[in-house]
């Protein structure tokens, strides 16, 4: 460790400044380099999801085209008079429509070269060809195909199935994309049979062909359950010499994933079709993403290395000016440690160290103001204890409660006047507290207890009175003698004037890091004047109750800080409510 430690501050503001900057540059270079990189990766994978919407539009637009074809198929009148009257029709008139038929589906057929065929399927059993010529597999029973089922299903919506080897014409195996659709009466709703367009597998072929990834990079689509609708390398896929990683394409809930397979990491991003539910997913590797990464890594070296030569050479300039100021600095501290707070630092300069002359000129005088008001607040404090030892004895309580122990004496009231003789001895015993400042706010609240319980006897049906104090508080300690200039505040100035029974409530909870006593009545209130009054410090009210509530005010303020101390709320006719604000003191 000693190492580290110099003796010249030029040196230790030299080293400190060089490791921070090696540190900074090294930091700085590392985010360039991440930052650049994640930004060639999020624009490709932001180029790569476009690309793969345009193959979703056109996948859509075809499919789209080809749903409308069938649908015009479907609405000719022919077929569906055909399939729904062919009994009536006779064997001449029935063999002629069903030519017609034909010949109109060979019609659509010659006019996109992207079908391969178009068939009908009667529920009858009676099969419509696009050609006579045709010759239909007879090992094939097309109510058992999936297109088949599929489109009975979906009631006449449009059923388009993954890419499939089309076994119904005899000796044609073509790999086919089939759409099949419902087809049903106009009145009554009778399922007619199924219509079915084998699409060309070429077309798709055609669209994912001409999107470039990279190199390496291609395109695939998988459906809705997961099959694999159309890959350029089918063949490895049939044979598992590749696998893609479906079943997270499936899973995956954003538009894009990376693999972790070294230099042969692939980003996956995924669209989703809005018409046919397939997912068009392109793969592009991630080590052709930022092609010339080697260039980036050495720009980033040796453009580190040359900020860091110029960068300690401003440190050690840096250093020399700053070193000077900070030393005449110390020497004046010293003087302020010897007790010499009259120094003053004279260092013409608008930076930092000029700003820290100054506010070092700020502190001494600010100190020296701060001892002279601490022996004026010190002087406040002796002065606020005094007047509290004066609020202890209240010659005039004093008089009444004794008056009104000789008067129930005389009327022959002995439990009365023992209960008030007891609440009177423990009201000074507390009082007193062995000349402690801090009691338990257990202790504070028996003394306003003791004191209402004299009070009330003294007034007898005029006043009522209820404590109820959260005891996981009791514990806590708290300046003495609060609540009964307060209390008393209650009774001389809120119920006292007012009709009826005055009712007076003690409350105390915990909220947080804070405590919360409440002297609450339901006396005349006071008006917002009032309250204002109650704040004011240069009062010059000769009501002693109002400088007993000022009083505790300044005490908690004195003890503990401007943020705790009396908050006043009422309103006239329906009484006051006094917070009293302390801090948790175990």
């Amino acid at each position: 460790m000693d190492f580290f430690r110099f003796k010249s501050i030029q040196s230790t503001i030299a080293v400190a400044f060089s490791c921070l900057i090696v540190v900074t540059i090294t930091v700085i270079a590392w985010m360039s380099y991440h930052l650049s990189t994640d930004a060639v990766k999020k624009n490709s994978r932001d180029y790569t999801y476009q690309l793969m919407g345009q193959v979703s539009s056109n996948i859509d637009s075809y499919i789209n085209y080809m749903d409308n074809i069938s649908r015009m198929v479907l609405s000719s009148y022919d077929i569906k008079e055909y399939l729904l009257k062919q009994v009536y029709l006779g064997a001449n008139g029935k063999e002629d429509l069903k030519q017609k038929i034909s010949f109109q589906l060979n019609t659509v057929l010659n006019t996109r070269k992207d079908i391969s065929s178009i068939l009908i399927f009667g529920t009858n059993g009676e099969i419509i060809p696009y050609n006579k010529n045709i010759k239909l597999n007879p090992q094939v029973n097309p109510t058992e195909q999936s297109w088949y089922k599929k489109a009975i299903e979906a009631k006449g919506k449009v059923v388009i199935s993954s890419s499939h080897i089309q076994n119904m014409i005899l000796n044609d195996y073509t790999s086919v994309i089939s759409l099949s659709r419902e087809l049903s009466s106009d009145v009554g709703g009778e399922k007619l049979g199924v219509l079915l367009v084998d699409l060309n597998y070429s077309v798709i072929n055609d669209i994912c062909n001409k999107i470039k990834l990279g190199n390496r990079g291609y395109v695939f689509i998988v459906d809705a359950q997961g099959n694999i609708v159309y890959h350029p390398e089918q063949q490895m896929i049939n044979n598992n010499q590749k696998i893609e990683l479906i079943s997270q394409v499936m899973r995956t809930p954003g538009s894009n994933f990376i693999t972790s397979e070294g230099k042969d990491s692939r980003m996956y991003t995924i669209k989703t079709s809005q018409s046919t539910g397939w997912k068009i997913v392109g793969v592009t590797y991630v080590d052709e993403l930022v092609s010339n990464k080697n260039e980036l890594q050495t720009y980033t070296f040796f453009g580190g290395i040359a900020f860091l030569i110029i960068v300690v050479l401003l440190s050690i300039i840096l250093s020399l000016r700053i070193s000077r100021p900070i030393k005449h600095l110390e020497r004046s501290m010293k003087e302020v440690e010897k007790g010499n707070f009259d120094i003053q630092v004279d260092i013409q300069s608008s930076n930092e160290i000029g700003h820290l002359s100054n506010r070092f000129n700020r502190m001494t005088t600010e100190i020296k103001e701060l001892m002279l008001q601490n022996v004026k607040e010190q002087e406040l404090k002796r002065k606020s204890e005094l007047q509290v030892l004066q609020a202890q004895i209240n010659p005039h309580f004093l008089y009444n409660t004794l008056d009104s122990i000789i008067w129930m004496s005389e009327s022959g009231k002995s439990k009365e006047v023992t209960l008030m003789t007891a609440s009177l001895a423990k009201l000074f015993r507390l009082s007193i507290s062995k000349g402690e400042e801090f009691i338990s706010i257990f202790n504070e609240i028996e003394h306003i207890k003791n004191y209402l319980t004299i009070q009330k006897m003294r007034y007898k049906s005029k006043l009522d009175f209820e404590i109820n104090v959260d005891k996981g508080i009791l514990s806590y300690k708290v300046i003495k003698i609060i609540l009964q200039p307060l209390v008393e505040n209650a009774i001389y100035h809120g119920i006292r004037n007012n009709e009826g029974i005055g009712t007076i409530q003690i409350t105390g909870i915990r909220m947080e890091s804070r405590i919360l006593l409440q002297v609450i009545d339901n006396g005349i209130g006071m008006s917002q004047e009032e309250i204002q009054n109650m704040y004011r410090k240069d009062r010059t009210s000769g009501k002693r109750s109002g400088i007993g509530v000022q009083n505790v005010d300044t005490r908690i303020k004195l003890h503990f800080g401007d943020q705790y101390g009396l908050q006043f709320e009422s309103e006239l006719g329906k009484g006051t409510t006094v917070n009293v604000w302390l801090p948790v003191i175990e």
